[in-house]
């Protein structure tokens, strides 16, 4: 329901709630509602702003001084709440703050950097294609997309092998914890101890095994790049966001083939095309759906008064379909040109992992294409549930070999 002012912004309210089952179920009625009212509405469930529109999450995101990550980029505002836990020196910092832990994991994280990684990391996805060829029907949501990131990623931070299942639960509960308190995060709160403690104690040195990315973290706290208080923090960023959001990338492009069988005959026919692939499944599905921000002072947008230290909602799933921006949105398209989308978030913050996802999905997709004529749905998918990610718990499929 939309009114035509607010009293004290004069911004377009909603009363939807993002954060609510009905929404993050189905998210796209709300994002067009967003968008279609204006630069900016307000939420007055949660005393909050929301952007929707392209230009706008796209110059919000990019205006680091204007829209800070410092003070949280979930709901709780750390001016004025104390974090459940120590903030990100990468996603919740700002320069001059950022600068150092970023420039680290830039390099770390390059694709120059990553390039010894490709024949390993093709290798192992030409044996998830065996198993995967072996069973006929999966599911490419928890026997693919769960799979493989799981696989490669940890020993490629250099992770020990026990225990890797605590990575799932503790990402999921952190993005979830960037909402409200809800039954979401609720649900988190029974393992958080346990997940927490065991992500705690594989960022020390003596955790980590003497090659990776892990190892790489604490050589630049030796040279002095960091400090050395920083490095376990930067490696609980990698373990914090390097699993999640790659699990959901990949299970955005499997579904998104499955619902567009002449894009997977595309991509068989041009297997180059994998990391655009991707790329169009991340702008399409947007598995980090939102962020957060925090004004530093009043601003006045078309007549619409967000105050200084106040929280605003950038959409980046909408900001990804808009009209305004993309030309037949809705539409899964390797013809199109995906770059510019902002599912890995622009700016100072853009996703530092990016290159390492691309990767594995450029590994799966290449390896899938080679050998598989078709991915057929074979029943109803479901829908992951967070309060800032989207993906696929469960998307039931059959594949036929070449």
């Amino acid at each position: 329901m939309l009114t035509a002012d607010h009293p004290r912004s004069a911004a377009p309210i909603l009363t939807d709630d993002p954060f609510g089952r009905e929404v993050l179920t189905d998210p796209l009625p709300f994002h067009e509602r967003l968008r279609e009212a204006g630069r900016v509405a307000y939420l007055p469930q949660y005393d909050l702003f929301a952007m929707g529109r392209y230009d706008d999450v796209h110059a919000s995101l990019t205006d680091w001084q204007t829209f800070q990550s410092a003070a949280g980029v979930g709901m709780s505002n750390f001016r004025k709440e104390k974090p459940w836990r120590p903030p990100s020196l990468l996603l919740e910092a700002d320069p001059p703050h950022h600068d150092a832990p970023r420039a680290v994991l830039e390099e770390i994280l390059s694709p120059r950097r990553l390039r010894h990684l490709h024949a390993q990391w093709l290798a192992d996805a030409e044996v998830l294609v065996d198993e995967i060829l072996d069973r006929g029907e999966l599911d490419g949501a928890h026997d693919i997309a769960d799979v493989f990131p799981l696989r490669v990623f940890p020993d490629a931070v250099g992770l020990r092998q026990d225990g890797r299942e605590n990575l799932l639960p503790y990402g999921d509960h952190t993005f979830n914890s960037f909402g409200p308190p809800n039954a979401l995060v609720q649900k988190g709160q029974d393992h958080l101890g346990m997940t927490s403690a065991w992500i705690a104690a594989q960022c020390g040195r003596e955790a980590l095994a003497a090659t990776g990315f892990g190892a790489d973290i604490w050589a630049a706290a030796d040279r002095g790049d960091i400090t050395h208080e920083m490095a376990p923090l930067i490696v609980r960023s990698l373990l914090t966001a390097g699993v999640d959001t790659t699990v959901h990338g990949l299970s955005a492009v499997i579904h998104a083939f499955v619902e567009h069988p002449d894009q997977w005959d595309r991509l068989r026919a041009q297997p180059g095309l994998a990391r655009v692939a991707f790329d169009e499944a991340v702008r399409l599905e947007s598995p980090v759906q939102t962020f957060f921000r925090t004004t530093t002072r009043d601003l006045d947008i078309d007549g619409v008064v967000i105050p200084d230290s106040q929280k605003v909602l950038l959409v980046l799933a909408a900001a990804n379909r808009d009209p305004r921006h993309w030309v037949d949105p809705d539409r899964f398209d390797l013809s199109r040109d995906p770059s510019g989308h902002v599912g890995f978030g622009m700016g100072i913050h853009q996703c530092v992992g990016q290159h390492v996802a691309r990767l594995e999905a450029e590994a799966v997709l290449t390896a899938m294409a080679r050998r598989i004529r078709r991915v057929d749905a074979v029943g109803p998918a479901v829908r992951h549930q967070n309060n800032t990610l989207r993906g696929w718990k469960s998307i039931p499929i059959q594949v036929v070999p070449v």
